[in-house]
């Protein structure tokens, strides 16, 4: 079977006898353990995005809840920035430094274990990030605002988020792309707008296709199965069977048809007082 460039070591995260200081659910350590993105883009959008912005040699990049780090590696790798990134996964915090020793560029970028709601860097950032995981500021807005604290003048803030490709027409519907409710994304031209409600012009957006959700989430299948073969009297291994046995023909179903995922660059409105 041939390589490919997200492929990575699976390290399975086993139980230990004390529960750790921080982390992510293990549940969630377990199914994206091979991942090295943990949202519906590949390799090749975080290189389209990386253009976009136009990116310079030691541009500062912040990264809130940066998963296994991928986009701060390429990008020090490809454009030369230095980074920080954060992230309360114990597994994810360790693929992303071993990540940046592998592509060279451990001088270049910081992985910090540690809870990223709240954080603020010390040092003005050109780039402030948060790629997928807008619950760290109670929402979009909250999360918008927490970056905003560490941006220089004229820097820009990346945001992650999913929206509707199309509006379930059921609450049903939507529970089955793991939403609660419909009200919980919105459509992407009133997502789009939203961001100018709150003060920020929108200066590039990048969006992920059907191809990269199916990465995402079909990804976990696998690894899923693996786990399984090496761990059949884990406690969570009736669990992670019931997933395995229901998330194919959940997300052929639901998510791929219904849901988009998308990172916009915002902006700073000029005239805009920000609080």
């Amino acid at each position: 079977m041939p390589a490919h460039d997200w492929a990575v070591t699976i390290v399975f995260p086993q139980r230990k006898p004390t529960q750790p200081l921080m982390d992510i659910p293990r549940l969630f350590n377990i199914t994206e353990s091979a991942h090295r993105i943990h949202n519906p883009f590949t390799p090749d959008k975080f290189a389209t995005l990386g253009a976009a912005l136009r990116l310079e040699p030691e541009d500062r990049v912040l990264d809130l809840a940066c998963g296994s780090g991928e986009m701060l590696c390429t990008w020090a790798r490809d454009y030369g920035i230095v980074g920080t990134g954060v992230d309360m996964s114990q597994l994810f915090s360790a693929q992303a430094k071993r990540r940046a020793e592998a592509l060279g560029v451990a001088e270049r970028v910081e992985f910090i274990h540690g809870d990223a709601a709240g954080y603020v860097s010390g040092e003005k950032v050109d780039v402030a990030a948060c790629v997928g995981a807008t619950w760290i500021g109670g929402g979009v807005a909250g999360t918008i605002e927490l970056l905003r604290r560490s941006l220089r003048h004229g820097g820009i803030i990346l945001i992650g988020e999913p929206y509707w490709r199309q509006l379930p027409p059921t609450e049903e519907i939507a529970r089955g792309c793991l939403a609660q409710t419909r009200a919980d994304f919105l459509e992407l031209p009133e997502l789009v707008a939203s961001f100018g409600r709150l003060g920020y012009d929108v200066v590039e957006m990048v969006l992920a296709n059907q191809d990269g959700w199916d990465r995402y989430e079909a990804a976990k299948w696998l690894t899923m199965r693996r786990w399984l073969e090496a761990n059949p009297d884990d406690e969570l291994a009736e669990e992670v069977q019931a997933k395995l046995a229901s998330e194919p023909v959940r997300h052929a179903t639901y998510t791929r048809e219904y849901l988009g995922w998308g990172v916009f660059a915002l902006m700073p409105r000029l005239g805009h007082k920000q609080p």
